[in-house]
């Protein structure tokens, strides 16, 4: 049985991952602040911007087959503003996993973004397209793209956006969800683009890429392109919720730090035509949250 060290093993990804493969693997999960409660999964408190020497003692210890890094920064805006915070995290840390991986053959399966791209409308990027980032965030992912995939060939990054699913951490379909169940008005962005990805999804798919050794670099998102409104507009209709109370607003109208892409929408048929797979499109996923 494969050993697999999960990083950020209580996140949206991380949790629900654990869940479609515990019986498949020896699995071990880290946690910060959100406790893991599964007494059935060996898993570890660690800050790892912080405890680096700890990090390496848990990755020897372990001696993963597999590391998958979850671990980023949740805030766009908070990168945009904290440059040391983002390369620590988004590019020094994955450095140092390398590094200490190294010592034990371990493969790295990495999280990136949608974010590498400058974000053209009416387009699907490949992994073919040249990434031109327009905010800190998706510049430190890219980095570190490239230094796992330069490092060996052996590691995978997948490029993912807006993951979601019927779990706590979903934070767009819950604050959506959550607001108009209370008759609250939400203001989602309607000039912002992407392809949503059921995080079951995600979760097979790395199951897939484990047990089938699939190294490299891939798109891993759902195929619908649209803006937050047209997601937020989907979510009431089927959950049968006040559409009313669905303000479209526009990133003049509502300000954030860092700059956005306006469309960074996602072709992920090379990972679909090798594993075999099909990514849920919004409708499929929006009905398996809600069901």
């Amino acid at each position: 049985m494969k050993k697999i060290l999960v990083l950020g093993g209580s996140g949206l990804v991380g949790s629900v991952f654990s869940r479609f493969s515990e019986k498949c693997y020896d699995l071990h999960l880290t946690y910060n602040t959100n406790s893991i409660n599964d007494l059935k999964i060996n898993s570890t408190k660690i800050n790892v911007s912080t405890q680096i020497s700890e990090l390496k003692k848990l990755i020897l210890d372990v001696s993963p087959d597999v590391i998958i890094n979850t671990i980023a920064h949740s805030s766009v805006d908070l990168c945009e503003t904290n440059h040391a915070d983002a390369d620590f995290l988004h590019v020094t840390i994955p450095k140092k996993i390398l590094e200490f991986s190294s010592e034990i053959g371990s493969k790295l399966i990495y999280f990136s973004t949608d974010a590498v791209f400058p974000g053209e409308l009416n387009k699907k990027y490949t992994e073919t397209d040249l990434p031109s980032p327009v905010n800190y965030y998706g510049q430190t992912k890219l980095d570190a793209e490239k230094a796992i995939l330069n490092h060996s060939n052996r590691n995978t990054v997948l490029r993912t956006a807006v993951i979601y699913g019927k779990h706590e951490r979903s934070r767009f379909t819950n604050w959506i969800l959550s607001s108009l169940k209370n008759n609250k008005m939400v203001d989602p962005f309607i000039d912002q683009f992407n392809t949503p990805t059921l995080v079951d999804d995600i979760a097979k798919t790395l199951v897939r890429i484990i047990d089938d050794n699939i190294s490299g670099l891939y798109h891993a998102a759902g195929p619908t392109c649209l803006n937050r409104y047209d997601f937020a507009q989907l979510l009431s209709k089927h959950s049968k919720l006040n559409s009313e109370l669905i303000k479209p607003v526009t990133k003049n109208e509502k300000k954030q730090l860092a700059p956005r892409p306006i469309s960074t929408c996602l072709d992920s048929s090379k990972l679909e035509n090798i594993l075999k797979i099909k990514f849920s499109d919004i409708t499929s996923g929006i009905n398996h949250i809600l069901n």
